[in-house]
């Protein structure tokens, strides 16, 4: 803010816009007296007189004006020189529709206005600056700071005028899903004393000003994604939950110090709330940054800048600028066997896509005649089917009956339709996950059940096992699926090649991090996967095969809250099938994605057992064989070989936390047919 002005002193006896109501006359004493009893008829007197300067109208300072001007504060000088945008909508008061691109001091003066008629309001309208700050700070009782957190240098000069002139002074900063704030009273330690700003390159002064203002950091444990934190580009996330908080602290410091009354915690007392993890803490950190805890923390965070800045998204943005490339921006997130996303995609025009799908068969043991690469093809469709609605279009999906089985294609047309409604579940696209860890053992409810059941309904059912006896048998026949496909040499090539070790996000494979695994687990698994000789030695000699079923088969199996299996009404005949299937399965994800329900597709006893039905050889280890017609007799026992031969999705679901790592996918850009 350095543009230089003169204030803009406007009252409402001046505002010709803004009339009293004869039927309704404003009176100051009955607008705010809900506020007797926590204080008086004479401290609301006293209120009514204060003036209160606050410096930014946009996250916090917007909020922090409309909850004084509720507590009867008379006065302001009030000071900002941006516009409204969208990025605003998410936590600043004054943000709306109806309110882009103007000033944030007009449209927050004018909602003040409406809460009282006899505010006396001084609109800085194109910011602070040194040339103005005196005449900013002029007959205030009160600084509350409201800049954005990155605006450092304006703000130490404010705070060090407020000091000289001996006006005490808050700043309160949303920190996630709370509030830390310090409030500087005169005579007691200032601003720069604090934070030790001065002589710091700007980003070190951030980290500065960060850890300041919270020694303790309970926003990190539930920070999902650090790359949206960048010190550098002067980026970070934000909540209306923090910014409300921020107010309503700022307002109970400000009551205080207007009426001098109650206990002032000044710094180095600093004060930290956090409604996400239920904590409080008020804290004493004398010499403030100097403190030598706080020096290591600085110090730290100086090495971590370089990180914050470069840190990997959980959901990556292609550039897409016309509507048909948000759609596949949106439905490139479907589901695929091993991140394998087979599918590209061809643009023709305005309202019409090509989608060019391929198969893992010739490579991949678990694509038996294609069928999974099928399955993912049809989840593909059915998400550019739902994304499309939030532009108002039905699709019409032909698919090309002379293109070959191995590489199948889908005409996609678009066609407005002005009375369809966004598909409910088009959120929940990008943000489903396979959760591979354990899950709540919480049985599912009836509603969730008959919801994850309507999802696949008319051509298809749920078939549940529930239960812990249930769950047992499937922890069991998953052991023993896990034992084969460790030590079975085709499979060996498949896990080699699709996982992505040192990794948190893949684009195009596992990250090592998302396989479920400990690890001592997951380190063991690196060793071996470098060379066959190496598992058959772990499984001949090492039991290789235990900790990893254990990790990944057995404790999963059980910890759930079922399994489940999606059932044809017959058996699958033709691709169609298949792909139908796919579109099902997507809309079940989906649902169980909205319920806030976790998943993980449990597919290879079900590929093993039609393997076998089929007569169709997939190993030339004889072993391998001999322990998949094992375990497809438990299947069929478990199920009946009638619902084995129509069971085409297979997998388990429970509450739980959302998985910390994931596959994400390739850019659009990346998946066009080349």
């Amino acid at each position: 803010m350095h543009t230089q002005h003169e204030p803009l002193r406007q009252t409402s006896a001046e505002c010709s816009t803004q009339r009293q109501d004869e039927t309704f006359p404003f009176i100051y004493e009955e607008a705010f007296s809900r506020n007797i009893g926590w204080v008086t008829e004479w401290e609301q007197q006293i209120l009514r007189g204060k003036k209160v300067a606050i410096a930014g109208m946009g996250g916090v300072g917007g909020v922090h004006l409309l909850t004084l001007a509720r507590l009867g504060v008379g006065a302001f000088h009030i000071a900002d020189f941006d516009v409204f945008e969208l990025p605003n909508f998410n936590r600043q008061t004054g943000a709306m529709v109806s309110t882009l691109g103007q000033p944030k001091t007009e449209v927050l003066a004018k909602i003040a206005r409406d809460i009282n008629l006899e505010v006396d309001l001084n609109v800085f309208n194109k910011g602070i600056n040194r040339s103005n700050i005196d005449a900013f700070l002029e007959g205030v009782d009160l600084f509350v700071d409201g800049f954005d957190f990155f605006v450092l240098d304006i703000r130490t000069h404010v705070f060090a005028r407020c000091a000289e002139l001996g006006i005490p002074a808050i700043t309160a900063a949303p920190i996630g899903i709370g509030t830390a704030y310090l409030v500087f009273m005169p005579g007691h330690m200032t601003f720069e004393e604090y934070f030790c700003l001065e002589g710091l390159p700007v980003e070190q002064q951030y980290v500065n000003f960060l850890v300041g203002l919270t020694p303790k950091g309970f926003h990190r444990a539930y920070l999902v994604d650090s790359s949206r934190l960048d010190l550098a580009a002067r980026r970070g996330p934000s909540t209306t939950m923090g910014c409300q908080l921020c107010a309503g602290a700022a307002g109970a410091e400000a009551l205080k110090i207007l009426l001098g009354r109650g206990p002032i915690r000044p710094a180095p007392r600093y004060h930290q709330y956090d409604a996400y993890q239920g904590k409080w803490h008020l804290g004493w950190l004398p010499g403030g940054n100097n403190n030598p805890l706080q020096i290591f923390k600085r110090k730290q965070g100086y090495r971590m800048l370089e990180q914050l800045s470069r840190g990997i998204p959980t959901v990556v943005s292609s550039k897409a600028d016309s509507e048909i490339e948000r759609i596949l921006d949106m439905a490139r997130w479907a589901p695929s066997g091993d991140n394998t996303q087979p599918w590209r995609f061809e643009i023709r025009d305005s309202h019409h896509i090509v989608v060019h799908g391929f198969d893992t068969r010739d490579h991949c043991v678990y694509d038996l005649e294609g069928r999974a690469s099928q399955i993912s093809v049809g989840t593909l469709l059915e998400s550019i089917t739902i994304a499309a609605t939030q532009y108002g279009w039905r699709t019409d999906i032909q698919r090309d009956s002379n293109a070959g089985e191995t590489h199948p294609k889908f005409d996609v047309h678009f066609v407005p339709e002005t009375t369809l409604r966004p598909d409910p579940l088009w959120p929940y696209i990008p943000v489903r996950a396979t959760q591979r860890r354990a899950m709540s053992l919480r049985a599912l409810t009836v509603r969730e059940k008959s919801l994850l059941e309507e999802s696949v309904q008319p051509s298809f059912s749920i078939h549940w096992l529930e239960g812990l006896e249930n769950r047992l048998k499937v922890a069991r026949l998953l052991f023993m699926n896990g034992k084969l496909r460790l030590t079975m040499p085709e499979a060996y090539e498949v896990h080699r090649s699709v996982i992505e070790w040192n990794s948190k996000f893949s684009e195009d494979r596992i990250p090592d991090q998302a396989v479920g695994l400990d690890p001592l687990g997951v380190r063991l698994m690196r060793w071996a996967l470098k060379d066959w000789g190496r598992v058959k030695f772990l499984n001949t000699y090492l039991g290789g095969t235990l900790l990893p079923r254990i990790q990944l088969d057995f404790i999963p199996g059980i910890a759930c809250a079922a399994h489940f299996l999606i059932i044809a009404a017959k058996p699958p005949q033709s691709m169609d099938d298949y792909i139908a299937t796919g579109r099902a399965w997507q809309r079940f994800w989906l649902t169980a994605s909205k319920l806030n329900l976790r998943l993980q597709p449990e597919m290879t006893p079900l590929i093993f057992n039609a393997y076998l039905r089929e007569g169709i050889e997939f190993s030339k280890n004889e072993h391998s064989q001999g322990l998949a017609k094992t375990l497809s007799s438990r299947l069929e026992q478990l199920l009946s070989p009638e619902i084995c031969q129509r069971a085409l999705v297979m997998g388990r679901i429970g509450a739980g936390a959302a998985p910390k790592a994931r596959s994400t996918r390739l850019s659009v850009e990346r998946l066009m047919a080349r």
